[in-house]
């Protein structure tokens, strides 16, 4: 999912038997704040904390922050497709599977009983909804709430304003199957995938949300309801910037220890100053400053293991862009010295900066491999010559159009940054970058979807299930984009996507995956820059929170210490 400074995309799915292995790595830090043995590679560690309930007290309220309010809490439409938002709704929704810190899954029993594939000739997989599973309002979780979200996700109703397939569009059919407690999915066409389609980033939604176009794309709009987590929403404000969750008084699972969560919105580079002042209890952190600042302040730590975030750029070559040429993409993808913004942003925050090398697959999880073209703008600028942008000046021009990209992204710190470093990188070629700085309100429904922008920079997501957004992101479907904001593809990379979303064999798959990685960085399609840090500044006494790599939560066991 991709993100403000953030936004899930959706890399997030997994290959059969158990999602993609991942190579340990060591988790350390020095006094001064900085990186010790910290490595980029995801792993099998984590650092939330961790503590048995019985060693936490009852009650309190969790203190987040978040970029803006939620456009959209339908995470499945185009509009909702937020990382931030997708992680105010983890301890409101349904998801069918569990996720440790390596990337290991376990069924998550609060919502299915068991989760399996039951054939394979044709392929397909049963769902069995634990019984007391219940939406807010009453209503039982059933088959009908599966059957009807695949359908909405399949992509043949274009009404459906969608933001990913995850696989549903290979999807023959959803039946009930012993009673309503049952759904048992066949495919027409084989998805490596199956387990990613209501896990990972992506939820189950109540029927009364997917069963109907207008309900779809409108209905969460305004309010996020009904809704079936340990906790529900208790009031939200957008004028205020305030959302407040409280505990689910009908929720069936182990009763959770924190009475509220409550998620103000704020701009990124207050986030730091309001957990100095006790008006926050934790904040992702992104810049040296900021883990500094919090390890000599009171009260509060600093988290760290390998982040599953990885920063980019999202070109855009819809006809009439500046960039609509591909091999001037290329051309400019080579002059970007990803190296220089990987030590500029990262040094002192990870033991070795470098940066991400693909747009599959995160440093550590196995597949990882460096497709991409190097850093070398004397290739760059021989190959710009060579498509007819000629030096006049400082700035290339071609047919009296001056090469000058508008670089759009989230106004933060960090952010701009990484454009100053790319605008000198640009410079020394003749191209000129325009740093285009806008509010996190509505970022991707007034700026991203409509393509407002030459490039773009924002945050995509990744956990254990890292190919069944291929399609969602890379995929070529004129009138149906979905997360490919840039338009950007071909019929060659489909029929590449399709072949590798179809193998079952995991080591083929990932052979596949990387075939894809390297016809994306071929097309100029975006570029990968560094992935996350992974540090959170965290107050200490809280517990079973913090940085957790692929993990994922238990909002049931997240509170205060004794």
């Amino acid at each position: 999912m991709p993100i403000r400074a953030s936004r899930t995309t959706a890399l997030r799915w997994a290959i059969p038997v158990v999602a993609l292995g991942l190579v340990a790595t060591g988790c350390g830090s020095s006094d001064d704040g900085s990186a010790a043995g910290v490595s980029s590679a995801i792993g099998t560690s984590s650092d939330i904390n961790p503590k048995g309930v019985d060693e936490l007290r009852d009650g309190g309220n969790l203190r987040l922050a978040t970029t803006a309010y939620p456009a959209n809490w339908n995470t499945l439409s185009v509009d909702g497709n937020d990382a931030e938002i997708a992680d105010i709704e983890r301890p409101l929704m349904p998801r069918a599977f569990n996720t440790n810190a390596a990337g290991e899954l376990t069924v998550n029993h609060d919502y299915f009983t068991d989760v399996a594939l039951t054939s394979t000739s044709p392929q397909q997989v049963t769902y069995t909804i634990n019984p007391k599973a219940v939406w807010s309002d009453g209503k039982p979780i059933t088959w009908a709430d599966i059957q009807s979200q695949a359908k909405a996700l399949d992509g043949t109703d274009k009404r459906f304003l969608i933001a990913i397939t995850v696989g549903f569009d290979r999807v023959e059919k959803v039946e009930r199957g012993i009673d309503d407690h049952q759904a048992v999915i066949t495919f027409k066409q084989p998805f490596a995938e199956w387990r990613g389609q209501f896990a990972g980033n992506l939820s189950l939604f109540p029927k009364s949300v997917t069963s109907d176009p207008e309900a779809f794309n409108k209905s969460l709009v305004d309010e996020m309801s009904p809704t079936a987590g340990p906790f529900l929403v208790q009031s939200a404000d957008r004028g205020k910037g305030r959302i407040v969750l409280g505990r689910n008084p009908n929720w069936w699972g182990d009763k959770p220890k924190l009475d509220t969560i409550t998620w103000t919105v704020l701009d990124r580079n207050s986030w730091v100053g309001g957990l100095q002042n006790n008006e926050l209890d934790a904040v992702l952190l992104t810049n040296l400053d900021d883990a500094t600042t919090v390890r000599k302040s009171s009260g509060v730590v600093v988290r760290r293991a390998p982040g599953n975030r990885w920063r980019h750029i999202t070109f855009n070559g819809a006809p009439g862009s500046i960039l609509e040429d591909s091999s001037v993409r290329v051309a400019i993808s080579k002059a970007i010295d990803r190296q220089g913004i990987a030590t500029a942003v990262q040094n002192g925050l990870v033991e070795n900066p470098k940066p991400l090398n693909s747009h599959v697959f995160l440093e550590g999880q196995a597949g990882y491999q460096n497709n991409s073209l190097g850093f070398d703008p004397d290739a760059a600028a021989e190959e710009l010559d060579a498509l007819g942008w000629k030096l006049n000046g400082d700035t290339r021009e071609k047919d009296g159009r001056k090469l000058v990209i508008r670089d759009v992204m989230y106004k933060d710190d960090t952010w701009v940054q990484i454009a100053q470093i790319i605008q000198q990188n640009l410079a020394r070629i003749g191209v000129r970058l325009i740093v285009d700085t806008k509010p996190g309100a509505n970022f991707f429904t007034d700026v991203i979807n409509p393509g407002d922008f030459d490039a773009a920079q924002f945050v995509y997501v990744g956990d254990a299930f890292p190919l069944s957004s291929i399609p969602q992101t890379y995929g070529f479907h004129p009138g149906d984009w979905q997360n490919n904001f840039g338009h950007i593809g071909s019929p060659e990379l489909n029929t590449l996507i399709d072949q590798t979303l179809s193998e079952l064999d995991p080591k083929k798959a990932i052979d596949l995956a990387n075939e894809v990685d390297r016809k994306v960085f071929e097309e100029g399609h975006s570029l990968p820059l560094t992935q996350s840090e992974g540090n959170w500044g965290v107050r200490s006494d809280i517990a079973n929170f913090g940085s957790p790599g692929l993990a994922s939560y238990d909002y049931t066991k997240i509170g205060f210490v004794k």
